[in-house]
């Protein structure tokens, strides 16, 4: 009896590539002993929806978008109550989570990977009562990724990005913010701040640190104090770019739990899109509950690939 597999997928992620490559992609899924419900989605949160409703009825849910897209067939998988195991076909702009752990950047490639790959137990974060799959963050340009028109992003790629940021220049400004866990806790002006369950973000390899692992429980968080002069801001890049864990402008620790208050609403952003506007965020890591499909080869060498 042939397993029960939903495809959700985003017709409109990375330059609507999915239109060439449905019926190939189909086609794996069949032969790979599954009898395929396809939803392509068609508004925000449709992906999200879809999965909570119909989770129960399917033994595997697959889908092709952005981070965006995964995210949200992630929340709702977690709406759903249901444990299933989630394949990925990366299609965005930006695919850091993919990235992160080794899924190929071509559709039928990935295809196959979600038919002959094994799960891998993979941490999420929780948002106050919301999901991310890989960062949450605040501050200078975090807004980027989810106000920048999609047929621009479509039209090209990470320069889209580097165009809507370069708009933003000058408008950043910090906030104070109250930051505790059991590791660090402090009080002062942000500009920026990342909590991250990923190697990649924004398409930067390695920008949460060193030593990330995707199932570990714990969180890389990076914090930016807020800068006077451009010395501030060039010791700020080197540190980022760099990794640097000794920087008085930066904060580095991991956690898997923190609090995070300021005095006024600060603009969040969850997995590229929009997370609101809160003056207390708690955000608490939920150890290995997303059960994803990789490459069996890769699996072994997790840490590796991620460090």
């Amino acid at each position: 009896m042939r397993k029960k597999m939903l495809f959700v997928y985003n017709p409109r992620s990375g330059k609507g590539l999915i239109r060439g490559s449905l019926s190939a992609i189909v086609e794996i899924f069949t032969a790979g002993g599954y009898e395929v419900t396809v939803h392509p989605t068609s508004a925000e949160q449709d992906a999200r929806r879809t999965v909570t409703e119909r989770a129960k009825d399917f033994e595997l849910i697959a889908c092709c978008g952005g981070d965006g897209t995964l995210d949200e067939v992630v929340a709702g998988l977690m709406d759903s109550g249901e444990k299933r195991p989630v394949g990925y076909i990366p299609a965005g702009s930006t695919n850091d989570f993919g990235n992160s752990l080794g899924i190929p950047k071509q559709m039928e490639q990935a295809a196959r990977l979600i038919v002959e790959g094994e799960i891998f137990p993979c941490d999420i974060g929780r948002f106050n009562e919301e999901y991310f799959v890989y960062v949450a963050a605040f501050g200078a340009f975090t807004d980027v990724s989810y106000q920048t028109n999609q047929d621009m992003k479509n039209m090209l790629g990470h320069a889209a990005y580097l165009l809507e940021a370069m708009k933003r220049m000058g408008t950043w400004k910090s906030r104070w913010m109250y930051v505790e866990s059991e590791e660090f806790c402090d009080e002062g002006e942000f500009v920026f701040g990342m909590i991250t369950n990923s190697n990649s973000v924004g398409g930067f390899k390695g920008l949460p640190g060193h030593n990330v692992e995707l199932n570990d429980g714990l969180f890389e968080v990076t914090l930016v104090r807020n800068p006077q002069n451009l010395i501030d801001w060039q010791e700020i890049i080197t540190a980022v770019l760099t990794r640097e864990e000794t920087s008085g402008k930066v904060v580095r620790f991991k956690t898997n739990r923190l609090k995070i208050l300021s005095k006024e609403p600060i603009a969040w952003t969850r997995d590229g899109e929009n997370g609101g506007e809160h003056t207390e965020v708690e955000l608490v890591n939920l150890q290995q509950v997303l059960n994803i499909i990789v490459d069996t080869a890769l699996e072994p060498v997790m840490h590796e690939i991620v460090s």
